[in-house]
């Protein structure tokens, strides 16, 4: 028997975690199940027990879990080429970057592996727009939202608006400072404090939706204002929509909700539908790389091109994002009858498309890590969204059966907690 054939057939049934937490490093709060296979909305464990997921690998698993148009996809590429340098062309990361842009506001992309890259490589860009096309400008700043998430490096976890995620990891980048989200007012004062000398305001990088910071949606008469200052001050305007791209808010891109396009935003998560894929688009104006400025050994390569591809025409071949709408009406609509038949614990439901929030009452004592364990124990897969905020990110391809499931397992949850 080969290596491969005993690979296939082994069991991960005798899955310890001691061992497990004895060898990787202890970066994650894990909950504890072992996730051994999917299919479509259903995840099992190693120990056979069924889940409904509505956490997708957090907004990642676009088409769910062994859909046969990515396992045709990736299955055909491995056998023909996964990886090669981008020191040649790569044809898949051609057609990848001739869609996205034909898709979207973007004139140019470039490709990483993660959301944090692509944020990483926005900043650099606004960087390198803020010293050779405003060369007066020494010392740009970028202005992003209080409890907004950018990622995990340096830079961007300094451009993250939440002390938690920077404590102990001092001294942060410097050219950041902070505004809250959807206060056009603070904006402003911010522009003014800044811009004196050589230091002034060279991009502000918000989510269209907030995801980590609670599922909060940005208000259109903001942004339509935002969009203004920024042209009338020389601003990047920079989009990082990692979460809420790709579908999940019922328009391909979470800009579309807005009414205004950005000049540089970002995309990873649901992009290749769970395959390792990062990706930076900006406007002509501003897509000041040269070769040399900045790189990614993995970024682009043939695998996860043709992955993301796939995912991106099976969107628009299957008219997913209509699905994505009126899942996300319905989920909203059982979200709301939920909550209130519970005022004095649920506060609000908001969202777009399939990313929605349920937010608790911020006096109890119940938190959403103790409804998301509860609800893992009666098969159904939640995110937290912070302390007091539900987080529901299911496929994109989630049926209406599978809302109604997953909304009467959640109703029982809170009745068996109340």
């Amino acid at each position: 028997m080969s290596q491969l054939t005993v690979l296939e057939h082994s069991s991960l049934s005798s899955f310890e975690p001691n061992t497990f937490d004895n060898s990787v490093m202890n970066t994650y709060g894990r909950f504890p199940i072992a996730i051994e296979k999917g299919e479509g909305c259903r995840l099992w464990d190693t120990e056979g027990k069924e889940y409904l997921d509505f956490v997708a690998g957090i907004a990642t698993c676009t088409l769910g879990h062994a859909h046969p148009a990515l396992i045709e996809t990736v299955t055909q590429q491995i056998k023909k080429l996964h990886h090669v340098s981008n020191l040649y062309y790569i044809p898949e990361q051609g057609q990848l970057a001739q869609w996205l842009v034909e898709h979207s506001c973007a004139d140019k992309v470039f490709f990483c592996n993660s959301g944090a890259e692509a944020n990483e490589a926005a900043i650099k860009l606004v960087r390198k727009y803020a010293h050779t096309v405003l060369d007066f400008l020494e010392q740009p700043v970028i202005l992003t939202a209080k409890s907004s998430f950018h990622g995990r490096t340096l830079a961007t976890v300094t451009a993250t608006g939440q002390p938690k995620y920077q404590k102990d990891f001092e001294p942060l980048v410097d050219g950041f400072a902070y505004v809250p989200y959807n206060d056009i007012r603070a904006i402003e004062n911010a522009i003014a404090d800044i811009d004196e000398g050589n230091r002034r305001v060279a991009a502000i990088m918000l989510e269209p939706l907030q995801g980590e910071g609670g599922v909060r949606p940005g208000e259109l008469e903001y942004f339509l204002r935002l969009r203004k200052i920024c042209d009338e001050n020389n601003i990047l305007l920079v989009f990082d929509e990692v979460q809420v791209g790709v579908g999940r808010s019922g328009k391909l891109w979470g800009y579309e909700n807005l009414g205004v396009e950005p000049d540089i935003f970002t995309s990873a998560k649901g992009l290749a539908g769970g395959i390792p894929i990062g990706a930076m688009l900006c406007k002509d104006f501003c897509a000041v790389f040269e070769p040399g400025n900045h790189a990614s050994t993995f970024g682009g390569n043939p695998f996860a091109c043709a992955a993301a591809l796939s995912v991106l025409q099976t969107i628009e071949r299957d008219n997913i994002l209509q699905n994505v709408q009126a899942r996300g009406e319905q989920l909203r609509v059982r979200l709301r009858a939920i909550a209130n038949q519970d005022p004095h614990l649920f506060t609000e439901v908001r969202g777009w498309g399939l990313i929605n929030g349920m937010e608790l009452q911020s006096e109890i004592e119940l938190t959403s890590v103790e409804i998301v364990k509860a609800a893992m124990q009666a098969g159904l897969l939640l995110a937290p969204a912070g302390p007091k905020v539900l987080r529901f990110v299911p496929p994109l391809i989630v049926s209406e059966a599978e809302i109604d499931e997953a909304t009467a397992i959640l109703e029982q949850v809170i009745a068996g907690l109340n």
